[in-house]
């Protein structure tokens, strides 16, 4: 199977495999059935082997999971467009959750997201932005692990108690910027957000499994509760897409994906995001198209998508826009521009008359090149067109391959007990430190040691430090940071 049907228009309409990774954009109104056509989508591309992960804003997508239920109107429309073999059944299908809820938990590391989208999440200044650079560099040169809040409070709280040595060195550091901070994560704790950091951290490789059938597994996240932060949602979705762009190598154009990627309610994405974060994105979504990944956008007007984007989307399904506002209007406009014109139909009178179940697509065919603007029927998904009850996501979630691999969640040591211990040690008066310690010490620098010992205590290991030195080089040197394009660990899963 090389390519995924549709639906027909003044001839069958199919998605060619081999260009699923040129990405793509779903949009229209609510209700007029964006979501049946990421069900088509999700399904096709599953059955040709490759994953997919998508998010589920309203809980409906969910149903890929169970075998739909035929009835005469899905007859009617499968006869209408020829479609063999039609039959109702479910997908293999992973479901995860922020929070741990409906789905297997989703973590990250404080050090893996980065302060870029970090900042974003907590909806903090710029002001207050630099001092998160500040905290993750020092951490970044230290050696220390921020895995969860409590690590970033506790390395907050260190620097604010050292600011005027680290300022030296890493930049003025404002007291009152990281007191915001404080509260923004306060804030985020109480809505639920602690959850994400920690261990175990999410592998890639787990999104990218198929079944024993060969058949790719739909990753399902649930978002009807994520949808209610939307910085956080979008943050979250940017984060995995840089993940992948980091970490998967570059494959060139292959006889299909490696993974599809849906973006749900895209616009959160572009929404207040500055300038620079935008041309991040840009650069994200043009480049991982090499690593064999396809991304599709889904949102209401296709102006949510800034035009940089917009040119970089191959394969669009447009439901209809109703022009009751001068906004409608102009996004009625601009989506049929957007296509390539086809002389038998007025693109821009139609998408005002789509129905429920009809849209305007245009997809890459033999050589990359679009095809003219079909007026479509599309497929009925052959899944389940609505929500799972409880006990049936429970069902898929016990059948799932990770089952019980992420449900326990470690705390390993890292910067607040290591912060919390060092502390204890100097308010006991504690005059030094074992061998072990002192050789971590000599390989973390001189400003830690410094501002955890004091100069005194330093004095006391000159000797050990220059036995050390070209140890200590090439460990700093194995140990360093290079965080990527979204300010990410490059190749963060591999984590230290």
């Amino acid at each position: 199977m090389n390519q995924i049907l549709i639906g027909k228009g003044e001839h069958p309409v199919r998605l060619l495999a081999k260009y699923g990774n040129r990405h793509g954009l779903i949009a229209g109104a609510t209700g007029t059935g964006k979501t049946v056509s990421l069900m088509v989508l999700a399904e096709g591309f599953s059955r040709m082997g490759v994953p997919v992960f998508m998010a589920d804003v309203k809980g409906d997508v969910a149903g890929l999971a169970m075998a739909g239920i035929s009835n005469e109107k899905i007859q009617s429309r499968v006869a209408q467009i020829g479609i063999e073999g039609y039959t109702n059944e479910a997908n293999p299908v992973m479901f995860w959750d922020l929070f741990g809820i409906a789905g297997h938990p989703v973590r990250t590391t404080i050090s893996e997201i980065g302060p870029n989208l970090l900042g974003r999440i907590l909806e903090i200044n710029d002001v207050q932005a630099g001092m998160l650079e500040i905290g993750f560099k020092f951490a970044d040169d230290q050696g220390l692990l921020l895995l969860d809040l409590d690590d970033l409070r506790a390395l907050l709280s260190f620097i604010a108690d050292n600011r005027k040595e680290i300022s030296t060195q890493y930049g003025l550091v404002s007291t009152q910027s990281i007191a915001a901070i404080q509260r923004a994560l306060l804030a985020f704790q109480r809505e639920g957000g602690e959850a994400f950091f920690g261990e175990p951290a999410l592998e890639l490789n787990d999104l990218l499994r198929t079944d024993l059938s060969g058949r790719g597994i739909i990753n399902i996240l649930a978002a009807n509760q994520l949808i209610l932060k939307p910085r956080m949602y979008s943050s979250f979705l940017l984060w995995l897409l840089s993940e992948l762009f980091e970490n998967l190598p570059e494959v060139g154009d292959l006889e299909k994906p490696k993974l599809a990627f849906f973006f749900d309610e895209a616009h959160l994405l572009f929404d207040d995001a500055p300038p620079t974060l935008r041309q991040k994105v840009e650069q994200v979504v043009r480049i991982i198209r090499s690593k064999g990944v396809g991304v599709y956008f889904c949102s209401q007007f296709p102006d949510d998508i800034p035009n940089d984007i917009l040119g970089q989307l191959g394969n669009r399904i447009q439901h209809a826009l109703r022009a009751y506002t001068p906004r409608d209007q102009k996004a009625v406009k601009t989506a049929a521009e957007t296509f390539v014109a086809n002389p038998n139909l007025d693109v821009a009178k139609v998408i005002s008359q789509l129905g429920v179940g009809e849209a305007l697509v245009s997809t890459l065919q033999e050589k990359g090149i679009p095809m003219a603007v079909q007026h479509t029927l599309i497929c009925p998904p052959r899944c389940r067109m609505g929500a799972v009850t409880p006990e049936e996501r429970a069902s898929v979630r016990a059948r799932s391959p990770v089952n019980g691999k992420y449900d326990t969640l470690v705390n390993r040591e890292s910067a607040y007990e290591i912060l919390s211990r060092k502390a204890l040690e100097r308010e006991a008066g504690k005059p030094y430190a074992d061998k072990e310690d002192s050789e971590k010490q000599s390989e973390r620098g001189k400003l830690f040691g410094d501002l955890l010992w004091g100069t005194k205590r330093r004095q006391g290991m000159v000797e050990t430090m220059a036995k050390q030195a070209a140890r200590s080089v090439g460990s700093q040197v194995g140990r360093q940071i290079i965080r990527g394009i979204l300010g990410g660990i490059l190749g963060g899963s591999n984590r230290r």
